[in-house]
């Protein structure tokens, strides 16, 4: 509902401000303060940007927060833009995200408000990791280099009950659907 009353209030705002400014200096001298605007903003946007890009590259190399530098350099996109956009008002939001302290103020502002969610609302839970965990799995493993050995399997065209004249068997029946002992293997 807010992003609607910015884009009833914005034009109205600049509206405004045109005609304040435009008397009190003129109408060229105003519209020469829009162009000037809109060329400065894209130059930030070129120079500023590739910077902001480069900072955050050099923060991941050195293993550090991304974070930071991202939100600025993004910022500074934004200012940028802002600038470009016709209007007094939009170019002179744009200037203040130009000043560091004043994107330093914005960050922390847009940090309290920001909450992380997981997908459904609640968060995710794996069954397999205790909720207190921090996705760290402890386990032990062993290298082994030789096979294991295996045991023959009997050829599907033997007759399942081999049983001698007195009625004892010389193997057990071969039951597929019967893992071995341990469950883990087929024997």
């Amino acid at each position: 509902m807010w992003l609607l009353w910015l884009f009833v209030a914005l034009p109205i705002i600049e509206i405004a401000l045109f005609i304040q400014v435009g008397g009190v200096i003129g109408l060229w001298a105003t519209l020469g303060l829009v162009m000037l605007s809109a060329v400065l903003g894209m130059t930030v946007v070129r120079s500023q940007g590739r910077h902001a890009w480069l900072e955050a590259q050099r923060s991941l190399n050195e293993l550090r927060d991304p974070s930071r530098p991202l939100a600025h350099g993004a910022m500074i996109m934004v200012a940028g833009v802002l600038m470009i956009i016709p209007g007094l008002f939009t170019s002179a939001v744009g200037l203040l995200l130009m000043i560091p302290p004043v994107r330093d103020l914005v960050v922390r502002w847009m940090g309290r408000r920001v909450r992380v969610t997981h997908p459904g609302g609640r968060p995710r839970h794996d069954a397999h990791r205790p909720p207190y965990g921090d996705g760290v799995i402890d386990g032990d493993y062993v290298v082994e280099d030789e096979p294991v050995p295996t045991r023959p399997r009997m050829p599907p065209d033997l007759p399942q009950d081999m049983s001698d004249e007195d009625g004892s068997s010389q193997h057990p029946p071969h039951n597929p659907s019967k893992p071995g002992k341990s469950g883990w293997t087929r024997h």
